[in-house]
């Protein structure tokens, strides 16, 4: 068994306790009803938190939460078969579709997953059979997401928190690989996982709950978004159009660049538990799609120079966010042996050492987009989902939760990755973070 870092020996008791069982309890506890409380929000409320703040004073906290989330709790038949249907057509895409095979990062196990290299074309093909379908052929009502949303996350809810129990134990009893361990609290392991890589029936579990189920179902979600507002209103309003083209745009980038993902923190470091699954599963299509789900209800049309200026801004931080994760990837494929910006990059050798004792080295970038701040490509993602945002306007603050609670997220991962990186590669990321003094914000943070 991989001795995964699960517990940091250099934590106090009371730091164990917070980081190790409250504040994953408190999470565990939390996000369920507060995914269906935001979909609640939005449909029943217009988007209005003092809405529904009124309604908690009526009725008591948890009578107001169990008024949003009771009936749609078991999900519906509908819903459940839209998920079925979903799921299933992700599955077989993953497996049938070509493509190339890419080998991701060796863990610390020795294991070296593999993947086929074919998001973008089952991205394509997504799209293509769910425009066709509602909005061509008239199989399904192109809203048919809108329609059932609520009792979707209802049933999400479910499948998230039953395969997490089904992970939990597959990782004790049953592990697909070397990389796995369980620290004895079943709290702390179920939120964060006992597996890295697990697989069932040959299929990486991964994978498919962030990317072919969280980021694609954001994407279909956005376009049945945007068919509910043309059921309602007749028409498609240029906010609506704005927010999810930017958004489609990012998502098509994201499969564009699907392999340099499995090559992530995400990936790489954190477990297949709570965390990562059930919030890809339930939180991505609750909160991610939440300024497009207020548009629905709330149409209005921006004045074109302004559409353009937001669009073109939008897609702008997304080319930002791509060219420079493509930077850096680009320069540890060839070896240093490229251009950056039209210069030789500057580069800081690292050496660092495997769990099993061998010696590796990498080259950190310290020049392009990671010569401005060793975390930058988190500005443009920031700017980005603002963007998307923008077009709901400033009449409530639901539109703008999801842009905070993404700063806060990237804020703490970045901690997270300086940590790792100065474990990891010592004198080197000392090195690299005095020629880059800043984290995410030049002259900032």
């Amino acid at each position: 068994m991989s001795r995964l870092r699960a517990v940091d020996p250099n934590e106090g008791p009371l730091t164990r306790l917070l980081l190790r069982t409250l504040v994953p309890g408190f999470l565990l506890t939390v996000c369920p009803p507060a995914a269906i409380v935001f979909w609640h929000v939005n449909a029943h409320h217009l988007g209005s938190f003092a809405s529904f703040g009124r309604e908690i004073a009526e009725e008591g906290l948890a009578a107001a939460i169990w008024g949003a989330w009771g009936p749609v709790f078991w999900g519906s038949p509908a819903a459940w078969t839209i998920l079925a249907v979903f799921a299933a057509v992700q599955l077989a895409l993953m497996r049938w579709v070509p493509g190339p095979v890419y080998e991701g990062p060796e863990t610390p196990g020795g294991q070296v997953p593999r993947y086929i290299d074919n998001g973008v074309a089952c991205f394509a093909l997504t799209m293509v059979a769910f425009v066709a379908a509602s909005f061509g052929l008239g199989l399904f009502s192109p809203g048919i997401v809108w329609d059932h949303f609520g009792a979707i996350l209802g049933a999400l809810n479910l499948v998230a928190w039953a395969l997490c129990l089904v992970l939990y134990a597959k990782g004790r009893w049953a592990p697909s690989g070397p990389d796995h361990s369980h620290t004895g609290n079943p709290i702390f392991d179920i939120y964060w996982g006992t597996e890295l890589y697990p697989r069932i029936l040959g299929w990486d579990i991964k994978q498919f709950t962030n990317c072919r189920f969280g980021l694609m179902g954001w994407a279909v979600i956005l376009v049945s978004f945007a068919g509910a507002q043309l059921e309602r209103e007749g028409q498609v309003s240029s906010s609506m159009l704005v927010a999810v083209a930017i958004q489609l745009v990012y998502i098509t980038k994201f499969f564009r660049w699907e392999t340099g993902y499995l090559a992530s923190m995400d990936i790489q470091v954190d477990r297949a538990g709570f965390y990562i699954c059930w919030g890809c599963l339930v939180w991505v299509p609750a909160i991610y799609t939440s300024p497009t789900c207020y548009l629905v209800q709330h149409p209005h049309d921006l004045p074109l120079p302004l559409a353009l200026g937001i669009f073109g801004l939008g897609v702008g931080a997304v080319v930002v966010n791509y060219l420079a994760d493509e930077q850096r990837q680009r320069v540890r494929e060839t070896g240093g042996q490229t251009l950056i910006w039209g210069r030789a990059p500057d580069l800081i050798p690292a050496t660092y050492t495997t769990e099993r004792g061998e010696r590796r080295q990498t080259l950190l970038l310290a020049s392009g987009y990671w010569g401005i701040a060793r975390h930058f490509h988190y500005v443009p993602e920031i700017a980005g989902a603002f963007l998307w945002s923008l077009p709901a306007l400033f009449g409530d603050f639901l539109p703008y939760f999801y842009v905070c609670f993404l700063t806060v997220l990237l804020v703490h991962r970045s901690r997270r990755d300086e940590r790792k990186c100065a474990r990891k590669y010592g004198a080197a990321w000392e090195e690299y973070r005095r020629r880059v003094p800043h984290r995410i914000v030049p002259g900032l943070y």
